[in-house]
């Protein structure tokens, strides 16, 4: 068993002032594997108090040596990459297959940042003045567990680049996670206290950044519901905020797609991440005319296709929920799906066939659903897909902006343009043609209350810069 009783502050690893501790447990046997000892309000200050003293002279730093700083983290996090990949497929139960691929595409989000920063413009003229962009100042980070060090490597890169430090508060449920990413960016070196790491729970690391003065920003990925806390919190200083939120994203498969290809496409974009991901597209919008022959295809890709199981496994493709919790919110949707009179294609409730130990959830198929049913409306974070049939597109167009969320979007058609179309009308702040696609410069965020900001590229970084007009 693990013991994590260090925290990250200004260049040193320390003790925390918290005595509070946290068991954390395998989500493949719910065995204990770890004991981590919880920061309280007052190493959150001290993380503040680190963070804003080198915020004078890191704010100040050039262009070029923060391309440095920037190109030397990429090369520490790469040489530590295979770490990185099996401590999130051991405490996070991550499927190694998507684990393999979102920790290499998160380690290049800081070369990616590099490139940005060459050509980027921190004094752009507007009219006949100058326009300064600095940096915000501390930043806070608070993060989830379905990613954790995805999400530090993307908001560290854009504050970075910006010249701003930053105080990270990651999931208390990511320890051996945070531990791995915490040795990193000490190996790199940087000037003391532009990273600071406080492991602690919301309620008291969270609470304090979200009050304290002397932070400027919080950028926040999570869901809707603590964003609003934080968005709340944070008027009161006038923090400036990002926040990336949930998502109930559609799936549009028009009516001239292929569907043998389409649907277990489909699948796949559903379970990404084992369900636990908030640009999941959880809401599959067919033709109404083809909901038998989808259902079909949906059905034979589960027997088929789709394998729950050890995440170690390469074959594997949904994981184990990460706690017993989400192990029973998801369950919960379940149940209330079948109460809500939705048909139930596949999967349902109950744990799968010999693997009663871990927090493992049937992949679960509901059809025929009507969008205003709640497993179509709620988040539920876990392998559970609602097929809707639709009567022509413009019904298509209406189901899939009947949310209130609006992170991503998923549009499959043989014609392009009609796509284009369709894609325009989508109140959405990601839409992906024809399969789940990735851009590493281009804006990531959500419309309604999906979240406020974008993140990733210039649009990134400029989230964490404030412009001075200097006229005259």
């Amino acid at each position: 068993m693990k013991i994590l009783n260090k925290i990250y502050i200004n260049g040193e690893f320390v003790t925390p002032h918290g005595t509070e501790t946290l068991d954390l447990f395998s989500p493949v046997s719910n065995e204990k594997v770890a004991e981590m000892t919880l920061a309280d309000e007052v190493d959150t200050q001290h993380a503040i108090a680190s963070a804003k003293e080198a915020f004078k002279t890191f704010s100040q730093s050039t262009k070029a040596e923060r391309i440095a700083w920037l190109e030397k983290i990429h090369t520490v996090l790469k040489r530590r990459q295979q770490d990185l990949i099996d401590v999130m497929v051991d405490e996070y139960g991550g499927a190694s297959a998507f684990v393999e691929m979102v920790i290499p595409a998160s380690i290049d989000d800081f070369k990616e940042m590099a490139g940005v920063l060459k050509d980027f413009d921190f004094e752009p003229k507007a009219s006949q003045s100058k326009v300064h962009l600095q940096g915000v100042g501390v930043v806070g980070v608070i993060i989830p567990w379905n990613m954790s060090n995805g999400f530090i490597c993307t908001k560290v890169a854009s504050a970075i680049a910006a010249g701003c430090t930053l105080v990270i508060k990651p999931s208390e449920l990511s320890g051996q996670q945070t531990q791995i990413m915490m040795e990193c960016l000490h190996e790199v070196g940087l000037p003391k206290g532009i990273v600071n790491f406080v492991n602690g729970i919301g309620a008291v690391v969270g609470a304090e950044m979200t009050r304290h003065p002397d932070l400027n920003k919080i950028t926040f990925t999570g869901s809707t519901g603590v964003g609003k806390i934080i968005a709340k919190g944070a008027a009161d200083h006038m923090k400036r905020v990002t926040l990336e939120l949930g998502g109930k994203s559609p799936n549009i498969i028009l009516d001239d797609a292929d569907f043998a290809d389409a649907i277990p496409k489909a699948i796949f974009a559903a379970y990404l991440n084992s369900g636990q991901a908030c640009a999941a597209a959880t809401r599959l919008l067919v033709p109404v005319n083809h909901l038998a022959e989808v259902n079909a295809i949906a059905k034979a890709t589960i027997a088929q296709a789709i394998k729950v199981g050890d995440p170690k496994d390469s074959t594997v493709n949904i994981g184990p929920m990460v706690s017993k919790q989400q192990f029973e919110r998801v369950e919960d949707y379940i149940r209330i799906g079948l109460e809500e009179g939705a048909t139930l294609l596949t999967g349902g409730l109950g744990k799968p066939e010999g693997l009663d130990k871990g927090n493992f959830v049937k992949p679960t198929i509901f059809t025929d659903v009507d969008n205003s049913m709640r497993i179509a409306q709620e988040e539920i974070f876990g392998p559970v897909l609602s097929i809707i049939p639709y009567q022509d597109e413009a019904d298509a167009i209406r189901i899939a902006n009947d949310t209130p969320f609006g992170l991503c979007s998923y549009i499959t058609s043989t014609d392009r343009a009609r796509a284009l179309r369709v894609a325009n009308q989508i109140d959405a702040g990601r839409v992906c043609i024809n399969n789940v696609l990735h851009d590493p410069l281009a804006p990531f965020g959500g419309f309604k209350q999906s979240g406020i900001g974008r993140e990733y590229g210039a649009f990134g970084l400029d989230a964490y810069l404030e412009p001075k007009a200097i006229i005259g």
